[in-house]
């Protein structure tokens, strides 16, 4: 097999230097530099690597020389992220996904594109990873359950069998998920909340067991449509 492209990381707050570190000592990959905004740039280098102007990319750093890895966090309910990724595509670059070597996954799991799988994720049989999807540490995705695109799951998060986890949902530290639930796109599952019923789209969920709160998640969240 060819060996891979290196890497051009978007992103230049800490979970760019913790993706730059995850792929540097636990993948087949090579980081090359960091990329974002001009007004963002702070300093040149980063991790010993340029940081350089998204504008001038293809230029420096083209797409058939370099793949990339959109490593930004859930902001306005993930999608500051995935606009970097519908970016990072229409110029012409392959996403990379870091899949850690600590973590379980079984044979017959599917892991999109730009995905952040750290240490200790337990990805049972028959489980469906979407696109752009960050699993912090500790997390259990329980059989036949599906986590859809654009979503950030903290660390230590229980998902039993059979669950489905909607599109640009965060999910907080410690929550759980019964077996068969449903979380509807556009969730903010709260650090612990214990959600045993299927739940309604844009909404926020605290509390054990989970109820629903009166503010919208988009605008808890700040999101621009």
């Amino acid at each position: 097999m060819p060996a891979a492209k290196p890497l051009v990381i978007v992103g230049n707050g800490e979970i760019a230097e913790m993706a730059c570190e995850y792929f540097d000592h636990d993948s087949d990959r090579q980081v090359a530099a960091f990329a974002i905004g001009a007004d963002y740039i702070k300093v040149p280098e980063l991790a010993s690597r340029p940081v350089v102007d998204l504008a001038s990319l293809t230029k420096t750093h083209p797409p058939d020389a370099f793949d990339a890895f959109v490593a930004i966090g859930d902001g306005q309910l993930n999608r500051l992220r995935r606009g970097h990724v519908d970016g990072i595509k229409a110029a012409g670059y392959a996403l990379a996904s870091y899949v850690s070597s600590r973590a379980f996954v079984w044979h017959n799991v599917t892991i999109g594109e730009n995905c952040f799988i750290l240490e200790h994720n337990v990805l049972q049989p028959f489980t469906r990873i979407g696109d752009n999807v960050t699993l912090w540490s500790g997390n259990h995705i329980g059989h036949r359950s599906v986590i859809e695109d654009d979503v950030f799951m903290a660390s230590h998060v229980v998902v039993s069998g059979f669950c489905r986890i909607g599109a640009r949902s965060f999910v907080g530290v410690n929550a759980a998920m019964a077996a068969h639930v449903e979380i509807a796109p556009d969730n903010f599952i709260a650090m612990g909340a214990a959600v045993t019923a299927s739940t309604e789209p844009d909404s926020i969920y605290m509390g054990v067991p989970a109820e629903r709160r009166t503010i919208s998640a988009k605008r808890f969240c700040r999101v621009r449509e």
